[in-house]
């Protein structure tokens, strides 16, 4: 829209097109943009409340497609958006309105909220051509703004933490609904970074042996009007506008020190700080979303339109758009935005949502297209921990142990089965193998290593561990959605009873199927992922998919931990501790069977209740459900001939409902010493005595190890 005519319209100083962004110098700031088919750009200056634009400056200078231009005297604090004219064409692709306000997609942050309303669109809403009318509103009284920032931090922790993956256990949270209901945290900093930063958090992640805190989504992300209109939210925060910027909600005070604050203070504790993000979509939605950013800013570079009918959104997000990251200025951005997250913010990796969509070229899914290739040739990101959320709804989309040397990735594989065999359900037994042994029938290929797969049984979306036990059914009538919402196929068993109840064994069976999936998770091959809560039993009513929920659903009830969560939390450490004390738990090499050393003996060996080795027809019988697998310690845990004096671990699964005898294979490393019966977990501590045969309670895992190295 025109200037208001008290407001100048002024040319900026030529600048420079390389920093991308608003970037002060210390003499005023930089601005620079990319566009390949705007024919202006200006930005527009507010005042410290945001409403009232002060001055507007034109960008005068174009090169390699990026508008760019300096403003002297202006100071970290400013507020800004951008206006950017071309052509509104959207049946060629092109969405320009200079009317409506736009975020800067390296805007480091912002103030303000979004407020919905029909200003925001570039097109008329409720007219009868849709989209391909255009709308003359000014959209900046309804829009954040955007902030210059003064990056300068003295960090604490300077040297960057990096876990080995063999050590590595990633702790999944949500830091607004792991501090909200937090006794120790101050209750104004509960919801934000500095709660997450305090002693007290803290300390319970590191007393339960994580090494990896993972955080959902924090950077700046928008709720969309369809929850707003419900009284309802977007909590997990799976709608990135900013990928550059904090979302001011989780912060108490508006600087970006606070969250590198809170970094400092994870770091000091040891621990990893994992950021979950989405770069895939925006909230820009399809041909009849808003015009915030991208879409304004130059619509055909930023987004994946139909190829015959650019008027229309590639959608393999199934949120409406997909980000273009085969145009190479919009892949410049998203490595940037990693970057600047790794050497700015000291993050220490990241967790991809919908990562195939990252990897797909216009002919598919490449395992050597550019974002992949970019994230292995630079040298900071190849450096920091890369996890991909293998999956999404497009072309090929399930991608699962197909992503390149370097990556983890999610394996939903371990955590449908893992589920399926708790639940009692047939033919399981080889898949479960596999899962135990981080599954190299996928994974182990082009030298990936174990850690590739990252296990996990529950995650954000889906039900809790308490809940997976005690609901047949997920109920989610608190979304609004008449419980359409959120997967059905669970796998779950409620042991008896749908939900609370008083049943004492009903209560008992619930508490060792627990221990039964926890041990699973934290004694296999791999890498694994804890849901946070899940050690002590935290449940969200059966609610499956609480992703808008900002409700004591989704809180973590800290003062509402009872003795059997005391008594989980206290196995869960267990577990890990087992984990740690125990190499071949996480050894670095795939175990295959195969023989070492001159004796012929082998790395893993797999057992029947008898005692002797597994046969192909135990493995397809649908019944079987009882198994062992010795893991040897004295294997070689690498290609160099090192002779290995680790303990070894024997393992021992009954499925089955019913209390099985065991036989324990021979040892000739001084016995079998038990060190966790999920049935009984104080058995380990009483005793003191080698086994050779142990009855397996119905539905429970035991552990043993030699306790001298051979």
């Amino acid at each position: 829209m025109p200037a208001s005519p008290s407001i100048p319209v002024s040319i900026a100083a030529e600048g420079v097109a390389h920093q991308r962004g608003a970037t002060y110098t210390g003499e005023g700031v930089n601005f620079a943009l990319f566009s390949a088919h705007a024919t202006k750009v200006e930005v527009c200056i507010y005042d410290e409340s945001g409403e009232h634009e002060t001055a507007r400056y034109v960008l005068p200078e174009y090169t390699d497609e990026v508008w760019h231009g300096f403003v002297a005297g202006l100071a970290p604090g400013a507020r800004y958006g951008y206006r950017v004219y071309g052509p509104y064409e959207p049946t060629q692709g092109h969405r320009f309105n200079h009317h409506k306000l736009l975020l800067d997609p390296y805007a480091k942050a912002y103030m303000g909220e979004l407020k919905w309303g029909p200003e925001l669109f570039g097109y008329t809403v409720g007219h009868p051509d849709a989209d391909l009318s255009f709308d003359e509103r000014d959209s900046a009284p309804f829009m954040p703004k955007c902030v210059v920032v003064d990056s300068r931090f003295e960090w604490k922790q300077p040297a960057a933490v990096r876990v080995p993956w063999d050590q590595t256990v990633f702790y999944e949270t949500h830091l607004r609904g792991f501090t909200m209901r937090h006794p120790e945290v101050p209750e104004r900093l509960r919801g934000t970074f500095a709660g997450m930063g305090q002693d007290a958090v803290l300390k319970h992640i590191v007393d339960l042996g994580a090494t990896s805190v993972e955080l959902l989504p924090i950077q700046m992300f928008l709720n969309q009007p369809f929850l707003l209109e419900k009284g309802l939210t977007n909590y997990w925060g799976y709608d990135t506008i900013g990928f550059f910027a904090l979302d001011p909600r989780y912060l108490s005070e508006p600087t970006i020190d606070e969250f590198k604050d809170m970094v400092d203070r994870i770091h000091a504790q040891g621990l990893e700080v994992i950021m979950d993000v989405v770069y895939n979509h925006t909230p820009e939605g399809n041909e009849m979303g808003p015009t915030i950013s991208f879409k304004g800013i130059d619509n055909a570079s930023y987004y994946r339109l139909m190829p015959d009918e650019p008027r229309y959104y590639i959608n393999d997000t199934g949120t409406g758009n997909t980000v273009n990251l085969s145009h190479p200025r919009v892949l410049q951005m998203v490595a940037d935005s990693l970057r600047y997250w790794v050497t700015e913010m000291h993050v220490d990796g990241f967790r991809f949502d919908l990562a195939t969509i990252l990897a797909r070229e216009a002919h598919g899914f490449d395992e050597g297209g550019g974002f992949l290739d970019c994230c292995r040739q630079d040298p900071v990101l190849s450096s920091v921990k890369l996890i991909a959320e293998p999956w999404d709804i497009g072309p090929g989309g399930y991608q699962v142990s197909a992503f390149p040397p370097g990556w983890a990735e999610w394996n939903d594989k371990f955590r449908d089965t893992v589920r399926a065999f708790w639940k009692g359900e047939e033919r399981m037994a080889p898949a479960m193998a596999q899962c135990l042994t981080a599954s190299g029938d996928g994974f182990n290929h082009r030298g990936r290593r174990p850690w590739a797969s990252v296990n996990f049984i529950t995650a954000h979306d889906g039900f809790t561990l308490a809940d997976l036990v005690s609901y047949n059914e997920k109920h989610n009538d608190a979304n609004g959605e008449d419980n359409r919402d959120g997967h059905s196929d669970n796998r779950s068993w409620n042991c008896g009873a749908e939900g609370p109840t008083d049943d004492s064994e009903v209560l008992e069976l619930r508490a060792r199927q627990q221990r039964n999936l926890l041990a699973t998770l934290l004694l296999s091959q791999g890498t694994p992922m804890i849901l946070a809560g899940d050690e002590f039993g935290r449940t969200q009513q059966g609610n499956n998919n609480a992703y808008c929920q900002d409700t004591e659903i989704s809180w973590v009830d800290w003062e509402a931990i009872d003795e059997r969560g005391e008594s989980l939390n206290a196995f869960a450490k267990q577990l890990l501790a087992l984990r740690r004390e125990l190499p071949v738990l996480r050894r670095n090499r795939f175990l295959t069977g195969s023989s070492y050393g001159e004796h012929g003996a082998k790395d893993s060996v797999w057992f029947n209740t008898g005692g002797e080795e597994m046969d192909a027809g135990q493995w397809e019988d649908p019944q079987t459900r009882s198994f062992a697998l010795l893991i040897d310690g004295r294997a070689p845990a690498s290609a160099v001939p090192v002779e290995a004096h680790d303990a070894s671990v024997l393992l021992v699964f009954n499925g089955w409902h019913e209390a099985i005898p065991f036989t324990l294979p021979q040892s000739d490393r001084g016995g079998w010493y038990l060190r966790c019966d999920t049935a009984d977990p104080g058995a380990a501590d009483a005793a003191t005595e080698p086994f050779t045969d142990y009855v397996a309670t119905g539905r429970s895992v035991l552990v043993f190890s030699t306790r001298e190295a051979a």
